[in-house]
């Protein structure tokens, strides 16, 4: 491992860090090591990563020793924070403010951030179409990350900013089809029909990460919008038909009642597919699948990701 640079991968254990620890690991030939950062060491994912081949470090955000110790002697990172494990963008600020000190103390030469748009470019804060959320952001957890990019290329952390989008893992959980007093499958989300939605295989954010690490410095000070397929409500629904085996069909929830909704964080959920909807053009605009596949031609369709898990979509 010595002979390798060394990437520090943050949130390891969490879906976007362990699918960019588990991209390098799987790949011998890369020329990158794995130090993977988490909370707690002694965890079941922690431990997996360890067996994989990863040096397994102790960081905790909220202990900026301990992130500037785990980014020592490193190359680069994969840098990524939780919003929803607390839902404040103030908090997440002020871990991503730690994230770049650390970055810039230890001299790190290659870093992909995992960032989103600041919706309020396109959305201000005085446009009545949806409500204002924790003060001053129409989404939090997109905006918070949106407005500190800044910070990175102020404090001249070499940085490639990666836009991810909707997860296409949400077809397993909170999106999943269910079967409707008539029978019949339904997909229900906060989304208008026609309307294009950009999604990706969570894991396609570790496969682009090393693509984007092994391009060098070509790569660094740009952002990348990630997607892996743009389709619309009905789209989705009929490829998840095909792929279950019965009809599935789609319906849309108006933002307003889903914001209504006793449900955890409704309003930054139905706010952010407002945003995907309202501004859809320049979303997927910003997402260029010819390209994408140009850095990662393993880049997954949904055609591709329902092949590999259609059978865990559990439906009701």
């Amino acid at each position: 491992m010595s002979d390798k640079k060394i990437i520090a991968v943050t949130g390891a254990t969490g879906s976007q860090g362990g699918g960019v620890a588990r991209a390098i690991l799987a790949d011998p030939d890369s020329g990158f090591a794995v130090r993977a950062l988490t909370r707690n060491p002694d965890s079941v994912a922690a431990r997996e990563l360890a067996e994989l081949g990863a040096e397994v470090v102790r960081a905790d955000f909220h202990d900026e020793p301990t992130v500037h110790k785990a980014f020592q002697g490193a190359y680069g990172a994969f840098l990524v924070t939780n919003f929803w494990a607390h839902g404040s963008a103030v908090k997440e600020k002020e871990e991503i403010r730690v994230l770049v000190r650390a970055a810039e103390a230890t001299g790190l030469r290659h870093v992909v951030w995992s960032t989103l748009e600041d919706t309020r470019e396109l959305l201000p804060l005085d446009d009545p179409r949806m409500p204002v959320l924790q003060d001053e952001y129409n989404v939090p957890h997109f905006d918070a990350k949106g407005e500190s990019n800044r910070l990175f290329t102020e404090a001249g952390v070499p940085t490639i900013f990666l836009n991810t989008t909707y997860f296409f893992q949400g077809f397993l959980g909170p999106f999943a089809p269910r079967r409707a007093e008539d029978g019949v499958l339904t997909l229900t989300m906060p989304f208008e029909d026609g309307k294009l939605l950009s999604g990706v295989d969570v894991a396609d954010i570790g496969r682009i990460t090393l693509a984007l690490l092994k391009g060098g410095e070509r790569f660094i000070g740009r952002t990348i919008g990630l997607a892996g397929d743009h389709l619309t409500g009905a789209q989705y629904a009929e490829k998840l038909a095909a792929a279950l085996g019965e009809p599935v069909r789609f319906r849309s929830i108006p933002y307003d009642a889903f914001r209504a909704l006793d449900v955890p964080a409704a309003e930054e959920i139905a706010n952010m597919f407002q945003y995907y909807g309202d501004f859809d053009r320049e979303f997927t605009g910003a997402r260029d699948l010819a390209r994408l596949r140009e850095i990662n031609p393993a880049l997954k369709s949904f055609d591709d990701w329902l092949a590999e898990n259609a059978s865990k979509i559990e439906v009701s």
